[in-house]
């Protein structure tokens, strides 16, 4: 029996790995996707700001957008690139361990997490939450089949195959806001 090629470009999860890493692999669209941080680039401006051809540009923005990093509006010849936000922090879900269990019908979150780490709950404002997860504390929200829920782990329940992104909030930031403060003028 032969063992599984870690190379096997024939698991899509791998595939999309690849094209990932191949286009964070590079210091020019590392520097693209830092730009369009600051909003909607046409091609031709990204190319300017970033002192190197248009057609430059555009062969990094294609690789940047086959690994879903970016998105392309296209009017007539103009091309506008914005960051694909949920997919630059999607790409660290693939590091996430992954575990399969097997619970009854109406089982809750809890008591399936319970099943595969080690979680401390406490009772916040007369609700059940997670406060650590193997751990590590935190503050935890999760997805289920790429849904976010409003339900509490206590009050989720499973009624059909399902996948669980259990996730730490970490402090990342989404918006550095630099506060000038200048003193009053005088009164009148």
């Amino acid at each position: 029996m032969s063992m599984p090629d870690n190379n096997d470009i024939e698991d899509p999860e791998h595939a999309d790995r690849l094209k990932l890493f191949s286009a964070l692999g590079s210091e020019t669209r590392l520097r693209m996707l830092e730009k369009l941080t600051e909003g909607e680039m046409h091609i031709s401006e990204l190319a300017r700001e970033l002192d190197i051809s248009v057609p430059v540009a555009a062969k990094h923005a294609n690789i940047l957008e086959a690994a879903a990093l970016i998105q392309r509006k296209v009017y007539g010849k103009t091309h506008v690139l914005k960051l694909n936000n949920r997919n630059l922090f999607n790409a660290l879900d693939m590091f996430a361990p992954s575990k399969t269990v097997e619970i009854e019908k109406g089982a809750t979150l809890l008591e399936t997490l319970k099943k595969v780490a080690v979680v401390e709950v406490r009772n916040i404002r007369g609700q059940e939450n997670v406060v650590s997860t193997n751990g590590e504390e935190g503050f935890f929200v999760y997805e289920v089949n790429g849904e976010f829920s409003d339900k509490t782990v206590s009050n989720f329940t499973f009624d059909k195959n399902s996948t669980v992104m259990w996730k730490k909030l970490e402090p990342v930031s989404v918006l550095k806001v630099k506060v000038k403060v200048r003193d009053k003028g005088p009164e009148n």
